[in-house]
C-alpha cells in the first residue's frame, strides 16, 4: 500500500493529490458512520430545533452531500473510460466496472425480463448506493464472519472435513480453476456453515425498523413512524424458531423441510 501511494518516496514535497483525496474520503466515510447514530437516536424535534443538535445535524448532511459528489464523480470518469474503451478490448474486473454495465452489451451477466429483453441499466445514483452499501456494511461485516467461520471450522474439526470433502468433490483435482456459479449452488453444505455461523454469531446485533401505520406489539399501541430496535441475537436464538438454538448445527441447513425456517435468518439486514 505504501509502495502504490509513493509513500516510500524520500521527497517530502512529493505530489499527493491522489493520496491526500483517498485520506479525505475515508475521513468522510468515518464521519457518516458517527453520523448515522445521530438520525438514528436523535428525535426530529431534537435535531431541528435545538442548537447543538442542529449543527451537528447540518455537519453531518454537508459531510454526506461530499460523499455523494466525489462518488458521482468518480462513477462519470469510470462511465467515460468505459464508452472509450474498444469493444474487442477487455474492461477491468472491478467492482465498479461491473455494477456499471450490467445488463448491457458489455456486461458480464445481463438478466432479462419476461418479454426476453434485457433489463435496464443501473443508473448513476443507483451505483453509488450500491458501492456505498458495499462500504458501509460489507467490508467489516464480512470480514468478521469470515472469521467467526475460520474459529467454528478450528473449534469443530468434524465439520471441517465434510467441508473439505465437498470441496475436493466439486473441484476434483483442479483446484485453482475459477469458481463458478455452478460450483457455488452445488456448495451446499458450504453454504450451511456460513448459515449457521451467521445464526449463532451474528455480525449484526441489531437493526431498526419504523411504523408505516399504527401498530399493535406486546399489548401496548405504536403511532405512525415510531421505530423499534429488533435483537437479531434473540431470533437467532429463539426456541419458537429454532431446535437446539444454542448448538451449532450445520446439518440443520441441509433438510428440505427445514425451509420455511430460512425466514428467521437475519444475517445482513437492509437499514
Amino acid at each position: 500500500m505504501a509502495g502504490y501511494f509513493n509513500e516510500n518516496s524520500e521527497n517530502e514535497k512529493a505530489d499527493r493529490p491522489l493520496i491526500d483525496e483517498a485520506v479525505k474520503f475515508v475521513r468522510a466515510i468515518r464521519k457518516h458512520i458517527f453520523g448515522l447514530l445521530l438520525f438514528e437516536f436523535v428525535p426530529p424535534f431534537l435535531r431541528h430545533y435545538f442548537s447543538y443538535f442542529k449543527n451537528k445535524s447540518n455537519f453531518y448532511i454537508q459531510n454526506l452531500n461530499y460523499i455523494n459528489q466525489r462518488m458521482d464523480s468518480i462513477i462519470k470518469k469510470r462511465r467515460h473510460e468505459i464508452e472509450n474503451t474498444p469493444l474487442d478490448k477487455p474492461l477491468p474486473n472491478d467492482l465498479l466496472t461491473s455494477i456499471i454495465t450490467a445488463n448491457t452489451s458489455r456486461g458480464i451477466d445481463n438478466y432479462k425480463s419476461d418479454d426476453d429483453e434485457l433489463m435496464r441499466p443501473l443508473t448513476d445514483i443507483e451505483v453509488r448506493g450500491i458501492i456505498l452499501d458495499g462500504i458501509l456494511a460489507g467490508t467489516d461485516t464480512t470480514a468478521n464472519l469470515d472469521s467467526f467461520i475460520i474459529y467454528y471450522l478450528g473449534r469443530y474439526p468434524d465439520v471441517r472435513k465434510k467441508m473439505i470433502d465437498e470441496i475436493g468433490r466439486i473441484f476434483q483435482d483442479n483446484k485453482t480453476r475459477p469458481i463458478t456459479k455452478s460450483d457455488v449452488h452445488n456448495l451446499k453444505y458450504c453454504e450451511a456453515i456460513a448459515k449457521e455461523v451467521a445464526r449463532i454469531f451474528p455480525v449484526v446485533d441489531s437493526f431498526s425498523r419504523s411504523f408505516e401505520k399504527p401498530e399493535e406489539i406486546g399489548g401496548y399501541q405504536w403511532p405512525v413512524e415510531t421505530m423499534v430496535k429488533i435483537s437479531i441475537d434473540a431470533v437467532h436464538h429463539g426456541e419458537e424458531y429454532w431446535d437446539e438454538p444454542n448448538k451449532f448445527n450445520p446439518n440443520r441447513w441441509m433438510f428440505e423441510d427445514f425451509a420455511p425456517k430460512k425466514i428467521h435468518l437475519l444475517c445482513f439486514v437492509q437499514e
